[in-house]
């Protein structure tokens, strides 16, 4: 059967935010999106600001070409299904809580038999190759959807994306129990990060920022924090490590000078994790990964089992979003990419809350 979708405001359209050029945002009526056989309709609850989306906001990031409706961290309830999808996901219903994986693959290539989907050769991600979830309603695979917990709200649904990233992280860190980390970064990634790798038994972990907000936030989560503009980063890491450095280290920056830190902090045959993607291509000291036969290890978006493992986390309160996750309007997404990237203060996760009631969206079928 197939179900057709109408809207009774705004004459089938909604509101989006949309990035139509470097630090310009506007918030725009745009068609409600048509769902295809396989897809669902989901209304937007929260859709967080991703530090890509700041890149790609300052037009810095390849992937992303205006104009375009970003917004890939997001949950929300399903308001309708394809006419495919109950035969392929019976567990979905109209009126389920959801999140999603946005980073959609093909499931046939080399990567994706391998157990690794977000490698995949012919990926696409919500918000970038096609439209995201800055706005009212989005459209998703229904295979990429996961219900949340029954006792889950919806705002903890929407950080299970960001929080995936640092499960991830750790999957691909090697030997985290009792070891020594340092984190580059206390953005979100960061914090995440600082949380999941507590979790799974790190003994002592070092944050750098040059926020003082932020560094609180760390602090409070249990790490050692260090503001590079007052200290060598590298020389109070070693000092407290009796000169060995960390075990592994952790970029959730990606600039030059960050990735130069991570190198210069971990020891000796240690490793270094890779995430940050400020800086596309930057100098790195080569000489030191060689004498030091680092482990450098990249470490990109998440696999569905990280996702499920980002949910189970915080459902059971291991990893939290604290004061230093805030909500706006969506309306207000503008001024709030400016305010991430010119002076952010306290806020290190912005969660955007689509206007949209539940009741103005009709569902028909013939």
């Amino acid at each position: 059967m197939e179900v057709t979708v109408t809207a009774r405001y705004l004459g089938g359209s909604m509101e989006a935010l949309v990035w139509v050029g470097p630090r310009k945002m506007a918030l725009q009526e745009e068609p409600l999106p048509s769902i295809e056989a396989d897809e669902a309709l989901i209304r937007v609850a929260y859709c967080g600001i991703c530090g890509s989306e700041l890149s790609g906001y300052l037009g810095h990031n390849a992937l992303r070409k205006p104009p375009l409706v970003m917004g890939h961290e997001f949950s929300g309830e399903v308001v309708a299904l394809g006419a495919a999808v109950r035969a392929e996901h019976p567990e979905l219903e109209v009126g389920a809580r959801v999140t999603a994986n946005p980073m959609i693959f093909d499931g046939t290539c080399r990567y994706c038999k391998d157990g690794l989907p977000h490698l995949c050769a012919d990926r696409a991600l919500i918000g970038a190759h096609r439209p995201g979830a800055f706005a009212d309603y989005v459209a998703v695979p229904a295979s990429q959807l996961f219900g949340l917990p029954s006792d889950m709200d919806l705002r903890t649904g929407a950080l299970s994306e960001p929080v995936a990233c640092s499960v991830r992280i750790a999957r691909l860190a090697s030997g985290v129990g009792g070891a020594a980390v340092l984190i580059v970064g206390s953005g979100a990634i960061g914090l995440f990060t600082l949380q999941v790798l507590r979790d799974k038994g790190a003994r002592q972990v070092f944050v750098s920022d040059t926020n003082p907000a932020r560094l609180s936030v760390a602090a409070a989560l249990g790490a050692k924090t260090l503001n590079p503009q007052e200290v060598d980063v590298v020389e109070v890491v070693l000092r407290a490590t009796g000169s060995e450095g960390v075990d592994i280290s952790v970029d959730a920056v990606g600039k030059a000078v960050t990735r130069a830190q991570c190198v210069g902090a971990t020891r000796r045959s240690g490793q270094v994790l890779l995430s940050g993607l400020h800086e596309e291509v930057s100098v790195m000291p080569v000489a030191d990964l060689i004498r030091k036969e680092l482990k450098i290890q990249g470490t990109f978006c998440y696999t569905p089992d990280d996702i499920r493992e980002a949910l189970q986390l915080l459902a059971r309160g291991a990893v939290v979003g604290g004061s230093w996750v805030v909500e706006a309007a969506l309306a207000e997404g503008g001024d709030w990419f400016a305010r991430l990237i010119d002076g952010p203060g306290e806020a290190v996760k912005v969660l955007l809350r689509p206007s949209v009631a539940l009741d103005t969206l009709e569902v028909g079928r013939r």
